[in-house]
């Protein structure tokens, strides 16, 4: 398990992306957990977002919130080293 948590719901934008693939490739200390539901409908339905340690990341297209959620990891790994 990663030190870095990204929960993503299964039925949002961002998954037209191979989001597990990409991040947990880049940052082998991440785990990326596909999730049926993280309880935002509101939010799942707006806009591509993800939960990096709880909190939440979102974009206006899904390259924009993959490369938001990129800052967010280096922000929380920058705490382990």
């Amino acid at each position: 398990m990663g030190i870095v948590i990204v929960d993503v719901c299964d039925g949002n934008a961002i998954t037209t992306l191979d989001i597990e693939g990409i991040i947990e490739k880049e940052f082998p200390e991440v785990a990326v957990m596909m999730n049926e539901c993280l309880s935002f409908c509101g939010l799942c339905a707006i806009k591509p977002y993800a939960l990096v340690n709880g909190r939440r990341i979102h974009g206006k297209t899904p390259e924009e919130c993959l490369n938001k959620i990129r800052a967010a990891i280096k922000e929380e790994l920058a705490v382990y080293n």
